[in-house]
C-alpha cells in the first residue's frame, strides 16, 4: 500500500484540516484559509497531493480515505456553507453509517446518510443520501463525526434500508443489545417515525420489547410461543440474593428456575469462550437453576427436541423442594452522549 501522505500545509487551512480529519470544503479553503480556486484546481489533479472525495469536499492528502473521513467528508458535504460542520447543527450523520461508526455489526458504511433541515433540499449521491427533518435530534460526537444519537440512527437505518428483514432485525437487535439505548425507547422513536406500519420493523420492535437480542432468540421466542409452555423471559439479569450479579441466561422461566442458553459456533466455540459458557452453567446449577443448551441450527432445524427438553425441565421443578437463589432484573444502558 502507497505510504498517505499530507499535501503541503499552508498556514491557515492546517489547523481546520487538522480538526476535521484532514479535511476541508471548498468555502473553507477559500473564504477561510485564502486558497485561490486555481490553486484547488491543480492540486487536486490526477497525481496531485489533493482528492476531491465529494463535490466542494477535499481529502488533504494522498492515500484512500478511511472510513472515518468518507463519513465525515458526507457531513461536511451536507453542512451549510459557512456553519461549524463539527457543530451537528446543519448537518448529522445518521443511518447505517452512524451505527458502524459505534460497531453494530450489518451495519452499512455507505451510503452515509446525513440529516440536514427541512425544507433545505440537497442533491444526494451514490455515496451521500441528505435526509431533511423536521424532527432535529440531540447529536452527539462520535469518532470526531456529529451523529445522531444511535436510536435515531437505528430508527433512520429502518426507514431507508433496502436490506431483508432479518438484516434490519439483526442490526437493530445488535443496537440494544450492544446498550445504545433501551428497547423502549427505540420502540418510541420508531413509532415516532411511523415505521411500526411496516410489518418488519413492527416484529423487531415489538421481539425487543419483549427482551430478544438477536435473530436466533427471535427464532426461538416465534418457536416457542406456538406451543403451551409459559412465557419466559428474555435477557434477564439475574442476581444472588446478595446482588453479585449471576448471568443473563437468552430464556428464563423465573417461576420454574429454568434457563435456555443458545450458544452459537460464532461466538461460543473458542478455547476460551466455550470455557466462559460452561462456567456461566456452572454458576446457574450451582444456584439452583437448570440449563437447557441448544445452537441456533437446533431451534431452526430440530425444534421438537428442544421444546421437549424444556418441557421435561420445567414439569421436574414442580417437585423441587428448593427454589433457585436468584433474582431477575432488567435491561442496562450505556451512558451518552459519546466523546
Amino acid at each position: 500500500m502507497p505510504a498517505v501522505r499530507t499535501a503541503p500545509p499552508t498556514s491557515r487551512s492546517t489547523p481546520t484540516a487538522r480538526r476535521q480529519l484532514n479535511l476541508a470544503t471548498r468555502h473553507q479553503l477559500t473564504t477561510t484559509a485564502g486558497i485561490p480556486p486555481g490553486t484547488i484546481t491543480s492540486r487536486t489533479r490526477p497525481g496531485g497531493p489533493w482528492q476531491r472525495l465529494l463535490p466542494r469536499v477535499y481529502l488533504l492528502q494522498t492515500g484512500p480515505p478511511d472510513h472515518r473521513q468518507r463519513a465525515l467528508a458526507a457531513v461536511l458535504y451536507a453542512t451549510e456553507p459557512g456553519s461549524d460542520p463539527l457543530s451537528g447543527d446543519t448537518a448529522a450523520l445518521t443511518g447505517g453509517a452512524a451505527l458502524a461508526l459505534l460497531g453494530i455489526r450489518e451495519a452499512p458504511y455507505s451510503p452515509a446518510d446525513v440529516l440536514i433541515r427541512a425544507p433545505r433540499r440537497l442533491a444526494g449521491s451514490p455515496e451521500v443520501r441528505p435526509l431533511p427533518t423536521t424532527r432535529w435530534p440531540r447529536t452527539i460526537t462520535v469518532s470526531g463525526i456529529p451523529s445522531t444519537r444511535p436510536v435515531r440512527a437505528a430508527a433512520d437505518f429502518a426507514a431507508r434500508t433496502e436490506e431483508p428483514a432479518d438484516r434490519i432485525r439483526s442490526v437493530l437487535a445488535h443496537v440494544v443489545q450492544s446498550g445504545w439505548c433501551h428497547p423502549q425507547d427505540l420502540h418510541t422513536e420508531l413509532r415516532a417515525s411511523r415505521l411500526l406500519t411496516r410489518p418488519a420493523i413492527r416484529e423487531a420492535a415489538e421481539e425487543l420489547v419483549a427482551g430478544v437480542r438477536s435473530i436466533a432468540e427471535a427464532q426461538a421466542r416465534d418457536t416457542l410461543s406456538a406451543t403451551d409452555l409459559p412465557t419466559p423471559l428474555w435477557n434477564a439479569r439475574l442476581h444472588t440474593p446478595d446482588g453479585t450479579f449471576l448471568a443473563s441466561p437468552d430464556a428464563y422461566w423465573p417461576d420454574e428456575g429454568v434457563a435456555l442458553e443458545i450458544d452459537s459456533a460464532e461466538y461460543h466455540y473458542n478455547r476460551d469462550s466455550w470455557h466462559a459458557t460452561l462456567h456461566r452453567r456452572l454458576r446457574l446449577e450451582s444456584h439452583g437453576i437448570l440449563v437447557v443448551s441448544a445452537t441456533p441450527s437446533m431451534i431452526r432445524d430440530t425444534p421438537a427436541e428442544v421444546i421437549a427438553a424444556l418441557r421435561t425441565l420445567l414439569t421436574l421443578t414442580t417437585t423441587r423442594p428448593t427454589p433457585p437463589t436468584a433474582l431477575a432484573r432488567g435491561h442496562q444502558q450505556l451512558l451518552l452522549p459519546l466523546t
